[in-house]
């Protein structure tokens, strides 16, 4: 009966060493695998932030570039407020001065009104009296 025993045991120990011989084969494979893949990533990664550095150091030429240009334009701006604030003001004094003038010709047109009347009341006194 021992000997059954010790048979059975000896074919479930091969069996179960197969098995692990087979499952570290796998897991060997996987590794490898794995060890691929990561080298590959490595490599693209590194490209990539490669590629990220030159834009990233290109954008900064650009941004200075882009503030060098908006100091220059600047005063151009300020200038034009300026000048728009000029104009407004111009245009404000236009309309005070056309107001004045209106109201200087109504003034004008009562008085020159006023002068043929009384110069018409003065010519029929002078005949009356006469």
């Amino acid at each position: 009966m021992w000997e059954i025993a010790l048979l059975i045991f000896a074919i479930a120990f091969a069996v179960l060493t197969i098995f692990v011989i087979l499952l570290i084969r796998k897991m060997t494979e996987t590794v490898d695998e794995t060890r691929q893949t990561i080298k590959i990533l490595t490599s693209d990664v590194n490209v990539t932030l490669f590629q990220t550095n030159e834009l990233l150091a290109k954008t900064n030429v650009l941004v200075e570039d882009i503030n060098g240009k908006v100091e220059t334009i600047d005063p151009l701006f300020t200038a034009i407020a300026d000048l728009s604030e000029s104009v407004s003001d111009l245009n404000q004094q236009a309309r005070y001065f056309g107001q004045k003038a209106s109201n200087f010709s109504a003034n004008a047109g009562k008085a020159g009104a006023a002068f043929t009347f009384a110069k018409v009341a003065s010519k029929l006194f002078r005949r009356k009296g006469e």
